[in-house]
Order: C-alpha cells, then sequence, then structure tokens
C-alpha cells in the first residue's frame, strides 16, 4: 500500500463497501459483493475474483461482476489461471497495467470475450495466506487504474478479509450438517429399507416354486426387480455417505469422475456398484479403472451425442466395468485404431485382462472393460498372460 487513505469521502465509501460485505454469510454471495464493492470504489467496469486451489497453482473457483450471462455462456469455461492472472498467482502482489496486452505473460482473451485493456490486480489474504485475487478491469472515465484507485482495493482486501473467513467458516459447518444428514439417511436406508427388500424377496422366493406358468414368470421377473432395486439403493448409499478422510476408495473416485463429468455430457451418468470394491481392488488396479472411465465418458461426450450414459463396477471373480450409452452407436468402420480405445485395450491387457466394444441392439455403444483380480500391472508373479 502507497499510503493511507485520508479523503473523508473516500474513507466513507469504503467504510459503507465493507458494511455492505457483512451482510451476508454465505460464502458465494461474500465473493460476489467483494468484487461489485470493488468495482463501485474504483469505477471498473469489469470485475472479477479468483479463489486459488489448494496447490497454490491455478483458479478453484471465478466469480464475475459486469458480464452478463449470454456473454459468459459464449466464452465458455471460467479462466484456470493462465496469462495475467497466473502472474498474480505466483508473485501475489498489486499489480497495475495500462495495457494487459503490453504485458510479456498476456496469453490474450478467447472469442466473444470483451474488450480489456487497463487492469488492476490485489491478492486478497485470509488467515494470512493468500486465498485469493481480485482482479478489476476498464477503467471508466480514466485510460488506466491510478495509485490512490490501487490503495483502495488494497485496503479493502484487507478489511474484507475476515469476513470472508467467517463466510468459510459457516460453509464449512453447513457441509457438516449435510454430511450428517447423508450419513442419517444412508444408515436408514441400509438398516431398514434394504432389510425390507430382502424380506420381500424372500417371501416372493418362497412362493414362487409353489406358481405355475405364467403367474410363477411375473413371480421371478418381481424377484429380479428386487434385486435391480437393491443394487441401486446400495449405490445410492455408498454415494450418501461421506468419503473418509484418509485417501478416498474406489466408490468415492468412481462418482466423483461421474459427478465431474456432467459439465461435458450434459447430464450427470447413473452408477451402479456390485461387490466389496475398496475392499478388494488393490491401488495399481484402481487407478488403471479410474483413467479408463475417464476416457470412455470423454469418448461419450466427444462422439456420442448420447442423452443417458450407465456407469456399473462390478467385483466377483474380476472386475468389470460398463460405460453403456445411448448415443448414435458405433462408426461404419471399427474405432480401435484410435489412440484413446487403444489405451484402454493396453491398460486391460496389462492387467491380464480384455476390452471391447459393441453396438447395442437399441442403439448407442457398450464399452466392457475386464480385468482378474489379485494382479497389479507389471507384476510377473501375479496371474498369466
Amino acid at each position: 500500500m502507497h499510503g493511507a487513505i485520508r479523503d473523508p469521502v473516500i474513507l466513507q465509501e469504503l467504510l459503507d463497501g465493507v458494511l455492505l460485505v457483512q451482510d451476508d454469510l454465505d460464502l458465494d454471495a461474500v465473493l460476489l459483493r467483494v468484487v461489485e464493492v470493488a468495482r463501485e470504489l474504483v469505477g471498473a467496469r469489469f470485475g472479477a475474483l479468483g479463489v486459488i486451489d489448494d496447490r497454490g497453482t491455478g483458479l478453484t473457483r471465478f466469480v464475475t461482476s459486469g458480464i452478463d450471462r449470454d456473454t459468459i455462456e459464449a466464452i465458455g469455461p471460467f479462466p484456470r489461471g493462465s496469462g495475467i492472472l497466473g502472474t498474480l498467482i505466483l508473485d501475489p502482489k498489486p499489480l497495475r497495467l495500462d495495457r494487459l496486452s503490453a504485458h510479456p505473460d498476456s496469453v490474450g482473451f478467447p472469442p466473444h470475450h470483451p474488450v480489456m485493456v487497463s487492469f488492476l490486480g490485489v491478492p486478497l489474504q485470509v488467515r494470512n495466506q493468500v486465498y485469493g485475487n481480485l482482479y478489476l478491469t476498464e477503467k471508466e472515465g480514466a485510460p488506466a487504474f491510478s495509485e490512490a484507485d490501487e490503495d483502495l482495493v488494497v485496503a479493502l482486501a484487507a478489511s474484507v478479509s475476515v469476513t470472508i473467513e467467517n463466510a468459510l467458516l459457516h460453509d464449512r459447518l453447513r457441509e457438516v450438517g449435510r454430511a450428517a444428514d447423508r450419513e442419517r439417511i444412508a444408515r436408514d436406508l441400509h438398516d431398514t429399507v434394504i432389510q425390507q427388500l430382502f424380506a420381500i424377496g424372500l417371501s416372493l422366493q418362497a412362493v414362487a416354486p409353489l406358481a405355475d406358468g405364467a403367474l410363477r414368470d411375473r413371480l421371478q421377473s418381481a424377484i429380479d426387480d428386487l434385486d435391480e432395486t437393491i443394487r441401486q439403493v446400495r449405490t445410492t448409499i455408498f454415494a450418501l455417505e461421506p468419503a473418509p478422510v484418509a485417501r478416498k476408495g474406489l466408490r468415492a473416485r468412481v462418482l466423483e469422475i461421474c459427478a465431474g463429468a456432467t459439465r461435458s455430457l450434459g447430464f450427470e451418468p447413473a452408477v451402479r456398484f456390485s461387490g466389496a470394491l475398496d475392499a478388494v481392488v488393490d491401488e495399481a488396479t484402481a487407478s488403471e479403472v479410474l483413467v479408463t472411465l475417464r476416457e470412455a465418458l470423454s469418448n461419450v461426450a466427444r462422439h456420442a451425442a448420447a442423452g443417458r450414459v450407465t456407469v456399473e463396477l462390478t467385483v466377483a471373480d474380476e472386475l468389470h466395468l460398463s460405460v453403456v450409452d445411448d448415443g448414435v452407436g458405433l462408426p461404419a468402420r471399427h474405432v480401435g485404431a484410435g489412440h484413446g480405445i487403444r489405451n484402454m485395450i493396453d491398460r486391460a491387457q496389462a492387467l491380464g485382462g480384455s476390452m471391447e466394444l459393441r453396438a447395442e441392439a437399441a442403439g448407442g455403444t457398450a464399452m466392457s472393460w475386464r480385468v482378474p483380480l489379485g494382479r497389479a500391472a507389471g507384476d510377473p508373479t501375479g496371474w498369466p498372460d
């Protein structure tokens, strides 16, 4: 900070802005208000706040102000911390530029992005650690931001630090409450719903041999439906249970990947589990499963034009990963020559298994990836080739 702010009018504006930020404890609302107050204080046309990720190398959240939703959608994904934004991450100190494009770290803008020339960036600390950066562009009524503007935004960043910390704590407390609710619901599903479904299934199995013809077929169909329902409820239970503090299990990581694919697919895949995945699948095999799943979902997003995807992971005598979509199906020429498909085949074969793609009768494609259990990749003492 270059100097103290002595102008009483500006000091009052700063105080009013800080009080406005403190009116809310919701983290998203607090971050947005910080950006809006900063824009108003220095007359910036556009503003943003980037939250730095745990590794301190990129951005995990990006809050904007001054850009309408249609423009945001046209621009595409938010920045991850390259160019000038990355400069502020690596060197967290105020940065004021008359012309963004003249800076050696500038990487330009994506299509549909508003024109931005002047720039002011200020780090935002929480508990003496850099939490994120404030970015302000296009000084209104002047060609560039002034030293006084920089002082004002630095003062704002220091003043809202405690408010952001309080919002973070509030957010964590709310997550703890949600986790407790999820755990309670999972316990109720396991202790009550699944047990009742089991009891109904056993009753139907006892009656089925006494029935004849069509009635027996209907009873067997009902039993099969109950088995499928139990599998789906189990999947829901695993999704509801909070992840352990230590390394996440295979189930949790599969669910994370599928949830993360929502943006590229346009919907979240349905996921089913069967067997004691976390107990019997070693880490080397789990890593290959996860890489294969990412590749399979990426292929669906890029090529299938699907409206539904089902991911099923089963453990018995072998591990079986199935990814089925209802998209356009396999092309006329086999796609096995593609790098992604070839990599998935190679991973399966390295573990003594196999992979196949087949067209579904009702349309779409099914990927089936199977590997035996008990052998890590590259282990010559495991299963025979």
